[in-house]
């Protein structure tokens, strides 16, 4: 869930502490272990040269290594030198810890810069990626299958378990509420394909909506709702499409009883992780070229192997069998199966002419 709050900039976020901490603890271990050696040391000096008890000679050897000064000048010069080597060594332990303690807070905060603007410059230079608000278990989902199509996308979450999960995995992340547009700015809205507004809170979902088609008013959204109700009023905000988790969940699970092959199936023909087979959608465009061409003419099964299963029009009607002799126009969307290389093979023949001749 997207938490309501204002917050640091976007592109803040918790950075790896790890080598710091493990830089903390050689620290503490080189330090303890220089002072209890000087106090060793210290006490065995003083008892043989001033001919104290061990606990005088300690309590000696603890006030001149901490500069905290003892009240009684040493007598003898043995005794004073081990005094003057011994307030040597307190202070270089307590420079040594000041100078460590500076690194490593300087080392935190460059640390936690470099990060945060390597971050920034990876997410300005996407182009045609997708941004997914909510990084819970249906954001989750949503990213595995991004990564699995080998989709850019950005995540948006402001929860610190979401945060760390981004992280893990590598995803390009930003600390922020999708309800706010500073935030979609940083994630790139202006450049963006496509949006995904999963939050759990169908409140969020439709403040992420509203500001994303306002801003974007061309932009591909599918927003997530717990009901009925929440589903039509994110489709009055501007959702392309809606999906109830628990009505989709329900209508897979009474498929795969009453039709588990078909099913099974299409499920291994829709998930970009598919080894083989799989859907892919064309859009025919003015700048491809072949807008005004029949099927046939374009002879798509030879000349790249996919077979077009459907034909979207650009009015929103489908065909869900065109002949050969179907006409493509501009708008039109080509629903065609194949292998990754078929599919890459009719997306060159549909894609710009500039484009493919770059």
């Amino acid at each position: 869930m997207l938490s309501w709050r204002s917050g640091p900039s976007p592109f803040t976020r918790a950075y790896d502490t790890r080598p710091m901490q493990q830089f903390s603890v050689r620290l503490l271990v080189i330090a303890t272990t220089v002072l209890t050696v000087a106090l060793a040391l210290g006490t065995i000096g003083f008892q043989h040269t001033l001919g104290e008890g061990w606990m005088d000679s300690f309590y000696r050897s603890m006030v001149t290594v901490t500069l905290t000064g003892i009240d009684t000048k040493p007598s003898g010069t043995a005794a004073e030198l081990l005094t003057i080597g011994l307030m040597l060594v307190g202070v270089a332990i307590f420079a040594y810890i000041a100078s460590t303690l500076v690194e490593l807070i300087a080392r935190g905060v460059l640390t936690g810069a470099w990060a945060e603007r390597r971050r920034r410059r990876a997410i300005e230079r996407l182009r045609d990626h997708y941004i997914i608000c909510g990084y819970g278990r249906v954001g989750r989902n949503v990213a595995d299958e991004f990564r699995h199509a080998g989709v850019a996308y950005v995540v948006l979450d402001f929860s610190a378990s979401a945060l760390e999960a981004a992280r893990e995995r590598n995803d390009h992340f930003i600390e922020g509420n999708g309800t706010e547009d500073e935030d979609l700015r940083a994630a790139g809205l202006e450049r963006a394909r496509g949006l995904v507004a999963a939050s759990d809170d169908d409140a969020d979902n439709l403040y992420i909506t509203l500001s994303a088609r306002t801003t974007r008013p061309e932009l591909h959204i599918v927003a997530r709702a717990s009901d009925e109700d929440a589903a039509r009023k994110l489709s009055l905000a501007g959702a392309d499409r809606v999906v109830q988790p628990y009505v989709a969940a329900g209508r897979v699970m009474a498929n795969l009883i009453l039709k588990p092959q078909v099913t099974a199936f299409l499920d291994v023909m829709t998930t970009a992780s598919a080894p083989e087979l799989r859907f892919e959608e064309i859009k025919v465009t003015d700048a491809c070229g072949q807008s005004g061409k029949s099927i046939r003419e374009l002879d798509i099964r030879k000349a790249t192997g996919a077979l077009i299963v459907a034909l979207r029009k650009h009015d929103g009607t489908f065909d869900t069998t065109p002949t050969p002799d179907a006409t493509l126009t501009t708008g039109d969307v080509l629903i065609a199966a194949g292998t990754p290389d078929e599919l890459r093979a009719l997306e060159d023949l549909f894609a710009p002419r500039g484009a493919l001749a770059g």
